[in-house]
């Protein structure tokens, strides 16, 4: 199985500065606990392998659950998949408003988020030896990658297809037009029903067709070092946190064969560090506290330490669809 890392660096504020991540994360978890304030369904067991979850702790009023097999985090509760579509494009569309800090950044993003991807699609399906697929694109609109695909020259036809809408319209996407590649950029961080969204991308790959999946992952050593402690775990956009055991096994569970997995994540330590600026109280152990503070020699062996291992919080996989 291909794993890949990358010697590319940038500094956090070029995508996500922590300081104006406040805002748009409010915003995120208020939309949030208006949605869940009605009905809602608890999940009992982990969608990747069944066990019973496990309470962890709250974000702020917010229950997440732990597979305690696997690690993976799971908002404990969710309302009606209406309600949960109705949210993800609200948000979607704050995201891509003057008001969330995004816009302030759209080149920056481009240059360091959605160029290295694209470069990893193409360098894959190169691998593969595809040539010029149609590829769907499951996302909440609108989606800042779109564009960068199609005038790519990568792709016969792009569709780009409402993510909640592919999970929970079962039958319909089979009579859709057959794709040869489909992107799951974080949407299975954000649907209320990852294994539904991997069965509508599965009726809509042809055999042979090339999964890929970007995903936030609970195992990497920012999320695991600072636990609900980081600001960068929160609803709706990390409703799921699987670990990369956990996502790697959901993938193989719904029939795809795994040809990448890897976590080529360049910020981890640098993540922390910003944590540890804004809340020095904060709570991590002392071997910890010595990463962040090393030099940068030493940072950087770790960083690639972490991605060689596949300890990064920040993960790629490819799947393949048999036949």
């Amino acid at each position: 199985m291909r794993s890949t890392q990358t010697s590319v660096t940038f500094p956090l504020s070029a995508i996500k500065p922590l300081d104006q991540l406040l805002t748009y994360r409010a915003y995120c978890v208020a939309r949030t606990r208006q949605a869940c304030g009605g009905s809602v369904k608890r999940r009992e067991r982990c969608p990747a392998d069944g066990v019973r979850l496990e309470s962890f702790g709250d974000v702020e009023g917010l229950t997440y659950a732990r597979c305690p097999q696997d690690g993976s985090l799971w908002l404990a509760a969710l309302p009606e998949p209406v309600l949960w579509a109705d949210l993800l494009a609200r948000v979607s569309r704050y995201r891509h408003s003057s008001s969330a800090f995004h816009a302030e950044l759209t080149q920056s993003r481009t240059d360091h988020v959605y160029a290295p991807k694209l470069e990893w699609i193409q360098d894959t399906l190169r691998l593969q030896q595809m040539g010029h697929p149609a590829v769907l694109e499951a996302v909440s609109p609108p989606s800042s990658f779109t564009s960068l695909l199609k005038d790519s020259g990568l792709c016969s036809t792009v569709v780009t297809v409402d993510e909640m809408a592919l999970a929970h319209s079962p039958g319909r996407s089979a009579a859709a037009q057959r794709v040869q590649a489909a992107v799951l950029l974080e949407s299975l961080d954000r649907v209320d029903d990852p294994e539904a969204l991997l069965r509508g991308v599965d009726e809509r790959l042809a055999p042979g067709g090339l999964l890929f999946v970007t995903a936030l992952v609970s195992s990497g050593f920012d999320v695991a070092t600072l636990g609900l402690q980081n600001r960068y775990l929160y609803p709706p956009d990390r409703t799921n946190c699987l670990s990369l055991q956990g996502l790697s096994a959901l993938i193989a569970k719904m029939g795809f064969v795994l040809l990448e997995v890897s976590t080529p994540g360049v910020l981890d330590l640098e993540v922390v560090q910003a944590h540890l600026q804004q809340d020095p109280d904060m709570a991590v152990s002392v071997f910890e506290r010595q990463l962040v503070e090393a030099g940068e020699e030493t940072r950087m062996a770790f960083q690639t330490f972490l991605q060689e291992r596949g300890l990064s919080s920040f993960a790629r996989v490819v799947g393949r669809k048999p036949g």
